[in-house]
């Protein structure tokens, strides 16, 4: 199985949310099975241009820099580096036109142009690395040119005759849309506008939608979601259209990465054997946000953007309620400036409670997630999420509303049956936040049932091998499509 992975965002390279963790851990998962699998990413130059972008200048070797991209009326060129990720190999494609700001993503036509050469080249890039692939497995807007040109541009090229597509919708609300009259510009005839024509405008996530072999999301629940009007963005109907190609694939954690027992950014280690190593890193972490250290009071926490997705506004409207509890409350994440300057105001009023750190910083988001005793995720929608179940991992409690990847993660616990591994509202209401969260708070209060709770979520098992055969699974079911249908 030859499998080309193209994304706009690659970790360690490039993040700005969870399409960064997919398309870093997937390859070397799928590589770890056997699949020869290769990602293509761009190569982000102009470092410190802007804040907030996690990217690395650690791109591995130059291989050349005569890649040829027909773009705009003209051949176009990029270079190509190129590194390798645990058997999986990751070529960069650079360009400054398109690439030398110093950001991952801008916004307006201008971006879906960045990407539309990005998409381009990947499939020029493709045809000089070896051979023909049997699937191209495309993420989110940023690549949703690529099914497109194979069923248009390319349709007669030989070097693609057996190659599927697979494309991945993470975040549905990020369409990427753009002026129908750069169409040409990008290289496309009038004949594939139907396929992207979005209300008067143009659409690079309905382009992937429509144009490939198969559809899939990050996670079951999301996959019923979209087909919703509710949670369809507009686009329920084609994708109720296409529901037969539509798989629910969940992510997975990368284990080697995020696991108490070996990682390097904790004071302590733990297992769900032995929990002890967890009081090290609350005491580590109240002290990382410059709080009073009693280790009796409970953490409760957040690492996000700070968006309405994410339910910051619930969160807000429950924190002091939370507060006058007496947990302490810590912050990791960045966003919207009301919602940055509400908590610093929190942080003001209850300095000896409240922590923030807006921002990312690695090394911290593995240390909140060891030394917190809750998690909150009270999403508006959630595709999948990587939070909750970094959370379980590390023996603090979420507590979630249930959509998305979070209603297939977490199962409510009961304390009778002393099942479950987390708490889960559905009712979008603060109000139902501060009720599960109450409700949490009796059983953190009882340390053997809580320590059940913890050991319950530390033993389930979302690793990205599991994840990697559901992938691999479905992307024989794409090739026998593609050889059924022709595209």
């Amino acid at each position: 199985m030859r499998v080309i992975l193209a994304s706009s965002e690659v970790v360690p390279y490039s993040k700005t949310g969870g399409l960064g963790d997919v398309a870093g851990a997937l390859p070397k998962a799928l590589s770890r099975i056997g699949c020869d699998v290769s990602v293509i990413t761009p190569r982000y130059t102009g470092f410190g241009k802007r804040h907030g972008d996690v990217v690395s200048h650690a791109t591995g070797e130059f291989l050349f820099d005569d890649l040829q991209v027909p773009f705009a009326g003209m051949m176009k060129y990029a270079a190509v580096w190129r590194d390798f990720q645990d058997g999986a190999s990751v070529y960069f494609i650079d360009n400054e036109e398109y690439f030398g700001h110093g950001y991952i993503y801008g916004s307006g036509n201008f971006d879906v142009e960045r990407f539309a050469f990005f998409s381009r080249a990947a499939i020029e890039l493709t045809k000089r690395i070896g051979a023909s692939p049997d699937v191209i497995h495309c993420n989110d807007w940023q690549t949703g040119f690529i099914p497109a040109y194979l069923r248009s541009v390319y349709q007669n090229d030989p070097f693609f005759a057996r190659t599927a597509t697979l494309f991945t919708i993470h975040n549905l609300a990020y369409q990427g849309f753009f002026d129908k009259n750069l169409l040409p510009k990008f290289g496309f005839g009038w004949d594939v506008y139907g396929g992207m024509e979005f209300h008067d405008v143009t659409s690079a996530m309905k382009s992937g939608l429509h144009y490939s072999t198969a559809l899939s999301t990050v996670s079951p629940k999301y996959a019923q979601e979209i087909q919703t009007p509710e949670f369809g963005n507009k686009l329920d109907g084609l994708l109720r259209w296409r529901a037969g190609d539509l798989i629910g694939i969940l992510n997975g954690v990368d284990y080697h990465e995020w696991n108490p027992e070996t990682d390097p950014f904790l004071a302590g280690k733990f297992s769900s054997q032995n929990l002890d190593g967890k009081l090290a890193c609350k005491r580590d972490l109240l002290e990382k946000y410059h709080l009073p250290v009693d280790l009796e009071r409970p953490v409760v926490a957040i690492v996000t953007r700070l968006t309405s997705q994410k339910g910051i506004d619930l969160i807000a409207q429950a924190i002091w309620r939370i507060l006058d509890t007496g947990a302490y409350f810590v912050l990791l994440g960045s966003g919207a400036e009301s919602y940055e300057n509400y908590f610093q105001h929190v942080r003001d009023s209850r300095p000896h409670q409240v922590g923030v750190y807006f921002g990312f910083n690695n090394a911290l988001s593995h240390q909140v997630e060891a030394g917190a005793d809750m998690f909150l995720m009270p999403s508006s929608y959630e595709p999948c999420g990587l939070n909750q179940m970094y959370s379980l991992k590390y023996g603090t409690v979420p507590i979630v509303r249930g959509v998305g990847g979070l209603d297939d993660t977490i199962t409510n616990f009961e304390r009778t049956t002393e099942q479950g591994n987390g708490y889960k509202l559905y009712e979008y209401s603060a109000d139902r936040l501060v009720e599960k969260y109450y409700e949490a708070l009796m059983v953190y209060y009882d340390r053997d049932l809580w320590r059940k709770l913890q050991r319950n979520g530390m033993r389930e098992d979302f690793s990205w091998e599991r994840a990697a055969h559901n992938y691999l699974h479905a992307y024989h079911r794409i090739m026998g499509l593609k050889r059924t249908r022709g595209w």
